[in-house]
């Protein structure tokens, strides 16, 4: 194994920072920022194993299935933050997209020593979350050989879930334990080993890329508006407003009125507006439409 770990790409020495140390703050700084640009072009050389990963997320929820995340450390903790996100943003069930850190909770905020190397603790999630065959689960892991995210991984393809694995190393572990392995390889840390930052960053892309294409691909969506959004604040019920007028062309006044009718459901009350229904048609013909309001209005408006 410390062969293994000695080998990882995101293990080596950074040639061009090895003297960062030396460097004044503007230019340690630039340093860290001309490695940070490398990511994004990492990142875009997975898109096809990413877009095979959403395909499979998404016909997963189609058919009443979950999107779990496990990881350690860094890792854990961005699958924490991607899951999270979710339920405001989409207006999902927070049991839709879920996210575990090796430690538990306690583990967001301090390291909890030992947690990522017991494969049979990653094994235990598997049960503990009733994890099946209709699921989805992705093991992060920069190193590509967390033991913990490999007994996720292992035990949750045995039940039938589909796997992904996520990491930034080349010819990792984890490629052999999952369905599709998306590696994006970022190269050495700026500082040796550090992999909350470059690797850190391609794994937040790749989150973001998974959730985001899913819930476009589920009708969350309305050209780029987050139309399901959970208007759970003042900045969202301002948010839910705009995206009302924005869609409808009518005044802050009426887009109110609307989403108090129907009970601060973006989506229901421009379907609602554009449809002339009340909010029990309105929520049928939608529901009937798998919750695509474009599909909803394209399939009335031949109707008529």
């Amino acid at each position: 194994m410390n062969d293994y770990l000695g080998n990882l790409m995101t293990e080596k020495v950074n040639e061009k920072t090895k003297h960062i140390d030396e460097c004044s703050t503007k230019e340690i700084l630039t340093l860290i920022n001309e490695e940070d640009s490398l990511v994004a072009g990492a990142v875009k050389e997975t898109i096809p194993r990413i877009a095979t990963a959403v395909d499979a997320i998404v016909d997963s929820m189609k058919h009443g299935g979950r999107l779990f995340y496990f990881g350690a450390g860094t890792s854990g903790r961005l699958g924490v933050l991607d899951a999270s996100e979710c339920p405001p943003t989409y207006g999902v069930d927070p049991e839709l997209v879920q996210g575990y850190i090796a430690g538990g909770d306690t583990a967001l905020r301090t390291a909890v020593e030992g947690c990522e190397d017991s494969e049979a603790l990653g094994e235990s999630e598997i049960e503990k979350h009733g994890i099946t065959e209709n699921d989805v689960v992705v093991g992060i892991a920069a190193s590509g050989r967390t033991p913990y995210v490999i007994g996720v991984v292992r035990n949750a393809r045995e039940k039938g879930a589909y796997t992904i694995g996520l990491t930034t190393n080349p010819r990792n572990m984890l490629e052999n334990e999952v369905d599709v392995c998306i590696a994006p390889v970022v190269g050495p840390e700026v500082v040796t080993g550090s992999t909350r930052m470059k690797s850190g960053t391609a794994q937040k892309l790749v989150l973001n890329m998974l959730t985001t294409a899913t819930m476009i691909k589920l009708g969350k969506v309305y050209g780029n508006l987050m139309i399901d959004l959970n208007a759970s604040n003042e900045k969202l019920v301002d948010r839910a407003e705009r995206i009302f007028s924005s869609v409808t062309g009518a005044d802050k006044e009426t887009a109110v009125d609307f989403l108090n009718k129907a009970q601060l459901d973006t989506k229901l009350a421009i379907m609602m507006y554009l449809s002339g229904m009340e909010s029990s048609d309105a929520e049928r013909i939608l529901n009937a439409n798998n919750g695509v309001l474009k599909l909803a209005l394209k399939n009335i408006a031949q109707e008529e």
